[in-house]
């Protein structure tokens, strides 16, 4: 990976895409650069169970009472998961969610990452590990294209990364550095 002199431009004004706490800002790399180890350590996320006619939050049938809901409808061949009391409608785990992930995240040894399932761009919002990258476009304002290392470092362009054991070889294709020590790991 080539580096690059060009730090971009900060689009956010200042605190989107930042971890507030420390001020290191989010590092964004496509799924693919990313490859294997995303795809196996990522879990799906579906959001939170909703009514399918609708729309409103489901609550769970064990929270209903009995006598209220023996009249309700319910949807054939389901299960009796959750309910809404909009409707009067019983329905099962099949029909409160999405048929397809609508995000993938990692929230484990440090990391918190997260994909949209229809970008395929990971942020990683929390790492041990950060580096110096350039900003991204518009569309990610105050976040940095881990792909676009900085030739030199520059405080302002700090952003958390993945680990060199996310990638290939594990060789990561940008300069590691611990959030712990402010020293660069040895790849």
């Amino acid at each position: 990976m080539e580096k690059t002199d060009y730090r971009g431009i900060d689009y956010s004004c200042g605190t989107a895409n930042r971890d507030m706490e420390t001020g290191i800002r989010f590092g964004v790399i496509n799924q693919n650069d990313v490859g294997q180890a995303w795809y196996d350590a990522s879990e799906p996320y579906y959001g939170e169970p909703c009514c399918p006619k609708c729309g409103n939050d489901a609550d769970l049938s064990d929270l209903l009472a009995e006598d209220e809901i023996k009249d309700w409808e319910r949807e054939p061949h389901e299960g009796e998961d959750f309910g809404c009391y909009s409707c009067e409608y019983i329905f099962g785990m099949e029909s409160a969610f999405p048929e397809s992930a609508l995000s993938f995240g990692f929230d484990e040894e440090g990391y918190k990452a997260e994909c949209g399932a229809n970008y395929g761009d990971i942020f990683v919002m929390k790492s041990p590990y950060f580096t110096y990258a350039q900003f991204c476009s518009p569309c990610a304002p105050g976040a940095c294209h881990l792909m676009n290392p900085l030739k030199e470092p520059d405080e302002n362009n700090k952003c958390y990364c993945f680990g060199s054991d996310w990638f290939m070889d594990d060789k990561a294709p940008y300069p590691v550095y611990s959030v712990a020590t402010g020293e660069e790991v040895k790849q």
